[in-house]
């Protein structure tokens, strides 16, 4: 059955990436199906979604973080008089048993892209006279929710997508995303915070795109204060994070202000394990394997924080030899460590997804790209277990975005496997990754570049020179 889904106005490229994540997880991937309704920009909130059964739709709406809701559509149009005849004509077996005098209803009048007073919401409502409403009305806590949406020809030049030709929605509510958990988990409420701590929404994005739920094992090589893992744990998951700094996984800032303390904070299950662990050097011994049902992480990749690996610079350069720390010293030792390049960081979590993820596990995380002519080059790392299902692009700037790549292990690892993958790294590295190495990412990110212009420019021209239609930057 087809309904009308509407989306925040947020994130615009991760919004059906997140829909069919879900479907994928409840096992109606195959009959989902998207449209759009008539005169809509691909980048409007309002999508057709087609859908086996409202319980699918209602658990995936509930679950999500960008799906406003999900509507069974009795009627549209362009006008409130095409409206009404398509309401008229939608089956009366459908509307009834929502319409009887048993039930409470409520019926809400929201707008995309312009301001509807209290006066013309009620007016809105009064030309729905035609709707046998028999129930009593109750606005706190309705057994049934009523939502009239429209849009409107407003114009190019405030920041939204175009919009042809005025539009308006009548439907029914079946379910819709819990934004209450962005306030409970915002990060300016959170105890134990880092420069790279991930932003809340993101992070349950990134735990939808990656199918978490109660009874799987995720795994975060790269913790940090724990972002990731907050809202993986608050999907029912199992949780394990490695860090290099032992600082961050062991002390934090104190006993009641790290990364345990984030889960005590919501309730949540502590981690299985936080180990102090090198990408690099993974502390796995041999032929464990498959054990992780998800990997998620956002890996450093020079912005906000530079990528490191154990050795120190005088060791990898052979002055001087390998050492064990005496016993007397190790409580308080932290190891050296030398800069950790894209290209290599990228390439050891791919092998090490590859040999600890299980078959069809999922491996979830962002990747830098840079720009050019407001056009972003789709080559992203590669590797023969897995394939990769999604690619959600954020625009930071006129020059740099981050993906949010979402790739299944659809393959079994082995040497010859790991041999093809070292291959396919080299090509890559030689192709795409030596630009961004070469220090243009951390220019593009602190010193924008126009590219009409090519020179550097004050915030304030940047300003002026942005398109009106914003698009992926929302």
């Amino acid at each position: 059955m087809w309904y009308l889904c509407v989306f925040f106005h947020r994130l615009l490229d991760y919004r059906r990436a997140e829909v069919e994540s879900l479907a994928e997880m409840l096992g109606v991937y195959s009959s989902l199906e998207w449209r759009l309704p008539e005169n809509q920009h691909p980048d409007s909130p309002f999508h057709l979604v087609n859908l086996p059964s409202e319980d699918v739709a209602r658990n995936i709406a509930n679950r999500s973080i960008l799906v406003k809701g999900i509507y069974e559509l009795w009627g549209e149009g362009s006008s409130l008089e095409q409206l009404e005849e398509s309401i008229k004509s939608y089956p009366e077996d459908r509307k009834l048993p929502y319409l009887t005098c048993e039930t409470t209803f409520k019926v809400t009048v929201d707008s995309f892209g312009k301001a509807i007073s209290f006066q013309e919401q009620n007016d809105r409502i009064k030309s729905l006279a035609y709707i046998p409403f028999k129930g009593r009305v109750n606005l706190k806590n309705p057994d049934i929710n009523f939502w009239l949406m429209e849009t409107d020809d407003y114009g190019a030049h405030n920041g939204l997508p175009p919009v042809v030709q005025r539009r308006i929605f009548f439907g029914r509510l079946v379910g819709g995303a819990d934004r209450k958990l962005l306030p409970t988990y915002e990060l300016k409420s959170r105890r134990y915070l880092g420069p790279t701590a991930m932003d809340a929404e993101v992070a349950f994005l990134m735990a939808n795109q990656a199918q978490v739920m109660p009874g799987k094992l995720v795994y975060d090589p790269f913790v940090g204060t724990g972002s990731i893992l907050v809202a993986a744990a608050h999907f029912g998951a199992m949780t394990m994070g490695a860090d290099i700094d032992i600082r961050a996984v062991r002390d934090g800032r104190g006993p009641d202000c790290n990364v345990w303390s984030n889960f005590k904070q919501y309730g949540l299950p502590s981690p299985v394990a936080l180990l102090r662990a090198d990408n690099n050097l993974p502390p796995w011994r041999p032929g464990l394997k498959e054990i992780f049902d998800a990997i998620i992480c956002d890996p450093p990749y020079g912005v906000r924080a530079g990528g490191r690996k154990s050795g120190g610079r005088k060791l990898l350069k052979g002055i001087v030899a390998p050492y064990t720390v005496p016993d007397d010293k190790r409580t308080g030792h932290i190891p050296s460590t030398a800069p950790y390049s894209l290209a290599e960081c990228v390439h050891d979590l791919l092998d090490l997804a590859a040999r600890m993820l299980v078959m069809g596990g999922r491996l979830v995380y962002f990747y830098p790209v840079l720009r050019e002519n407001d056009v972003v080059e789709n080559h992203f790392p590669e590797h023969p277990c897995f394939k990769l299902i999604a690619s959600s692009e954020q625009i930071l700037s006129s020059r740099y975005s981050r993906v949010l790549l979402t790739m299944v292990k659809t393959g079994s690892y082995t040497e010859k496997v790991a041999e093809a993958a070292t291959i396919k790294h080299q090509e890559f590295k030689e192709n795409y990754v030596k630009r961004l190495e070469d220090g243009n990412l951390h220019s593009s990110v602190f010193s924008p570049v126009h590219p009409q212009l090519g020179e550097e420019t004050d915030s304030k021209s940047c300003k002026e020179l942005k398109p009106k239609y914003r698009g992926k930057y929302v």
